[in-house]
C-alpha cells in the first residue's frame, strides 16, 4: 500500500518536471524567465541581499514562474478547443497573458525597491 503510494507521488513528480521542460522549451517568455531568474539570483549572491530581501525576490520568481506556467497550460488547452480565431477563447488567453505581465511588473517594482539599496 505505501509502496503503491510512493510510486504515484514520484511519478507525480515526474509529470511536473515534464512540464516545466515543455515550458522552458517552447515557452519564449519563459525562457527570458529562466535568464532574468539567474540574473536577479547572481545579482542578489553578489550584493548579500538580507533575508527579508531573499523572501520578496524569491516570492516574485514564483509568482512569475506560476503566472506563466499556468497561462502556458490555459494557452495549451484553448488551443486544442479551436485554433480559430474565437472571440472568448481569445478573450481568455489575454487575460491570462495580463496575469503574468501584471506578476513581472510588480516583480520589477520589488526588485527595485530591494536592489536599489545595494547598488
Amino acid at each position: 500500500m505505501i509502496n503503491r503510494y510512493l510510486q504515484a507521488r514520484i511519478r507525480s513528480f515526474g509529470y511536473a518536471f515534464k512540464g516545466l521542460r515543455v515550458l522552458l522549451l517552447t515557452q519564449p517568455h519563459a525562457q527570458l524567465h529562466a535568464l532574468a531568474t539567474v540574473a536577479v539570483l547572481i545579482a542578489g549572491k553578489i550584493l548579500h541581499l538580507r533575508r527579508w530581501e531573499w523572501v520578496a525576490i524569491l516570492l516574485c520568481i514564483g509568482m512569475v514562474w506560476m503566472a506563466e506556467a499556468l497561462n502556458t497550460a490555459l494557452e495549451f488547452l484553448a488551443d486544442e478547443i479551436s485554433l480559430e480565431k474565437r472571440e472568448r477563447i481569445g478573450k481568455a488567453k489575454d487575460v491570462a497573458a495580463g496575469g503574468v505581465l501584471i506578476t513581472a511588473l510588480i516583480s520589477v517594482a520589488v526588485a527595485v525597491l530591494v536592489f536599489r539599496n545595494h547598488i
